[in-house]
Parts: C-alpha cells; structure tokens; sequence
C-alpha cells in the first residue's frame, strides 16, 4: 500500500455542495468536487485491508455489505494514491461497467463497509472513483475501443436501464452484433428519464452511448418490444434476446377519492420533467408543474426524496412527504453492527432543501393515506392521513401495521405524487415472450441463471430480481451477459 499510516495522517474529505438556496435555482449537478491534488490524498487513507470488506457483495441480514460488483476498491484506491490514473481506470473497468453513473447514483454500499468505519471515517471511495472515470474521459482513456474480431452471433437486447446496457456493452466487447431496443425516445431508461437531472446530468449518459455506439452497438428508440415489435421478429431475427425492461409497475394507493384529477405516479412525474427540461428547457408545457401549489409526496425512499427535490425547483407552495416506516435512528443500533448497512436516518438533498426553504422537515413517519378529498369538479385539495403502529401478532410473531384510533389528521394539498415502489415486470411484455414470472411477478429463472422459460430468452435487472439500486443493475446485466454469451459460445471468458 502507499501510505500505511494514511488513514491517521489524513481526515476524510468529500465534494462540497452548493447551498441549498442556489441550487434549486437549476437542475444541474450541485456536486462541487476535489482538485486532483487532494483527492489522491484521499487515496492513501485505504488501509489495503487483508480481509476488503469493501468489496465483499455479501448479504448480512438480509442487506447488501460491500460493492455487488466487486469491484477492486483496495487496487485502485492506491492507484489513485500513487497518481497512476490510467492504471486505476485499467481496475476500475475491470470490474464496472459505468462507474460515471455509480460514482454519481451508487449510496456507496463499499464505503458503508469500509473497515475505517468501525473506528472512524469511512475512505472516500465514491469520490475516487468520479475522480478516476471523470479523468479517464479527460485524458482519453475512455476513448471507444473496438472489438478486434466478431463472432457472426447476434444479441437483440430489450431496455436500455443500466441493466441492458451492461449487457450490451458486455457482450459487444466479446464480439458479439448487439441492438438495443427502447421503447422511450432517448436511451438510458431509469438512468435517462428516472432519476432527475441534478442527481445524473443528461450529457454523462449520451457521453456513455456515443462512446458505446462508436465501439458497435446498435440502438433502436421509439420501438416498444410486444407492442411495435413483435416477439416472434426478435427471436427469428437474433441468436439471442435478453429482457431488461425494468420494474415498471408502479405500486398504486387504492384509497377513497383516487380518481381526483392532481394525483399522479412518481415515474411519471419525472419522467415528463427531465423529458421537458431536455426538450425544450420547460418552454413546452408538457411536464406537471408544482410552482405555487401544496404537494404531498406518497413514499419516503430516493424516488420520493428526488419528486420533494424537483417540486421545490418548480417552486411549490409546500411539500410533505408521507412514509409507513418509522424514523430510523440517528446512530446505529446496537444490533446494527459493522459491517452491516447502517440502518440510520438520511436526510438527502431534496429534505435538506425542503429544510432550508421551509424551515422543517418534510417528512411524516408511521402514516399512510386514508383518502383523497375532492372538490365539487374533482380537483385534489386535501389528503387524509392517519398514524400508524407496529405491533407484532402473538400467534405467527410477525410485525404487522395498524392504525392508531384518533389520529386522523388532514392535509391541504394540490397535487399528490405516489412513490410507493413498483410491482414487477409489465405485463404485455412477459405475455409476448410467454416466460414465466414468480410470485412477484418478476420473470422467473432458476436460482442463479438468468435464462427463462423460453429457450434463447434471457433476463437481467430489475424485471428479474425486483426493484432494486443500479449497482445490481449493472451487475445482473454482467452476469447475464456471462450466461448468454457462453449458451452462444459453447465457453465464456467474460
């Protein structure tokens, strides 16, 4: 290792953000990062551990410790050390196929894990890995590279997520002729219309397809896979087809009152908002517009933290955002031991704007909607909501939710926004290649394998293990495209 005494010497320092005042003033990345001089610094606090939790991908009570990619943390945290930047993008790639979207989404389940953070301060691992992609690019390391020689096998890839694209990039740097087919007008699915633009500029994802584009891969937008495009083309047509169509299913409130006109699914909500800001920077209309009105926000999780974070850039009246889930705790719980992921409140950018702009946080714990209330033309102008207590059940011992007598309380509000989580795969999907799916309805594989019911059918990412973070994604789309290209190939060195 570099610095064997670097974690001592040096306090762990990442970006700084715009304060919150400025930033709601646009939509762009607030993230203001370190010279290149201080960041290598940052990479001589990794202690090199003989045992890298970093990078373990285990799961410790039914959470994720460690990167599920695997990737190298402790190789190239000490290239970044040594200033062997070319080297450290060598590992980082290694192992990840888009760290500018990782380095800018991930929640850093590596530094979560990070053995500096039993005693102190995890290394600032995700800084690091901006630090070396964003470099890469600079320098040129990131150029398109070709593959030397093609197989003559053909991929039809359906989705273009994180997953998807993980699939074709690896399969497409294995030889093999991969289209990719999207149904929305513009690739990268949840990377390009779910999460808003100041968590993921626009351009860091185009930057990405051009360079994938340059190196062979095929992209077809505007074509919806079981509905424009028929299945039976795609499995003629191609060798192979892989499903990474996402979990695309929104979780619905059924409640009194749900058909009042104001209320509408997270998904859509930024979907229109990145689709408008890209199109036409707002001037043409097509998006909600919060500005001026009271917005409730159904859900307590990052989508639900990204629709506060929007409503306040659209300039709302006020937003609150209602969560089932109590408050989690401050500190970690004694039965919260590293290296388990630490079960402790988040306050993300979007809650410490609300804070900053309101003077409160926007968050409701230990409730859910009773009713919507409507006016005498249907428009949403309040939300009933009503507490909620965990109680174990004394036959089966399970914790279940119920409602607490009496604390019905009402809020005045103009649009709702639910973001309760998805459902599985969509269903004219599934039906057009007659996989089968699971209880969740997510395609079924068998433990492991990433190959369903269909023969030369694969599927990857979150329409095959459920809503889930782009880490697994990315890893799923690896790992199916390890199994598609050995089905092809008889082998794989992927």
């Amino acid at each position: 290792m570099g610095k064997p005494t670097g974690f001592m010497e040096y306090k762990r320092e990442v970006s700084k953000d715009r304060k919150p005042q400025d930033r709601i003033r646009d939509f762009n990345e607030f993230h203001e990062h370190l010279p290149r001089e201080r960041q290598q610094l940052q990479g001589a606090r990794c202690m090199e551990c003989g045992v890298p939790f970093c990078q373990s991908g285990m799961t410790i009570c039914g959470m994720t410790s460690g990167c599920p990619l695997y990737n190298l943390v402790p190789e190239w945290n000490d290239l970044v050390y040594i200033g062997n930047w070319e080297q450290a993008y060598n590992r980082l790639m290694k192992t990840n196929s888009f760290p500018e979207f990782t380095s800018r989404v991930c929640p850093a389940l590596c530094e979560a894990a990070c053995t500096c953070g039993l005693i102190g301060e995890p290394v600032a691992t995700k800084e690091n890995e901006y630090a070396i992609i964003e470099n890469a690019y600079e320098k040129g390391y990131a150029d398109p590279r070709p593959p030397r020689v093609r197989t003559g096998k053909t991929v039809a890839v359906v989705g273009s997520g994180p997953s998807g694209l993980a699939v074709a990039d690896q399969l497409n740097k294995r030889g093999h002729s991969v289209t990719v087919f999207e149904r929305s007008d513009r690739i990268g699915g949840l990377l390009m219309y779910g999460i808003p633009n100041m968590k993921l500029e626009k351009q860091i994802v185009e930057r990405k397809v051009m360079v994938m584009e340059a190196e062979g891969v095929t992209f077809v937008t505007g074509t919806d896979v079981g509905k424009d495009l028929k299945a039976e083309k795609l499995l003629k047509d191609f060798d192979r087809v892989v499903l990474a169509c996402g979990a695309s299913n929104p979780r619905d409130i059924n409640a009194p009152g749900r058909d009042a006109k104001g209320i509408y699914f997270a998904v859509d909500f930024l979907k229109a908002n990145t689709k408008s800001l890209l199109d036409s920077d707002f001037q043409d209309g097509k998006f909600v517009s919060t500005k001026d009105k009271k917005v409730v926000i159904i859900g307590g999780g990052d989508t639900g933290n990204d629709c506060v974070g929007t409503s306040i850039r659209h300039g709302c009246k006020s937003v609150t955002q209602i969560e089932m889930m109590p408050k989690a705790p401050d500190q970690r719980a004694e039965n919260n031991r590293w290296p388990q992921w630490p079960k402790i409140c988040k306050t993300d950018y979007g809650q410490e704007e609300a804070i900053a702009l309101f003077g409160h946080d926007p968050r409701i714990y230990e409730a859910t909607v009773k009713e919507f209330v409507k006016d005498k033309n249907g428009n949403l102008k309040a939300v009933k909501i009503v507490k909620l207590s965990w109680e174990k059940d004394p036959e089966s011992g399970r914790m279940s939710m119920k409602e607490i007598p009496g604390s019905e309380q009402t809020l005045p509000a103009e649009i709702v926004l639910i973001a309760a989580g998805f459902l599985g795969a969509q269903k004219y999907v599934t039906e057009a290649f007659k996989v089968a799916l699971d209880q969740r309805t997510n395609v079924s594989t068998s433990p492991g394998q990433y190959e369903t019911s269909v023969k030369n059918v694969f599927a990857a990412g979150d329409m095959h293990r459920g809503q889930s973070l782009v880490v697994w994604a990315i890893r799923e789309g690896r790992e199916a495209a390890r199994a598609v290209d050995e089905s092809l190939m008889g082998y794989t060195n992927l």
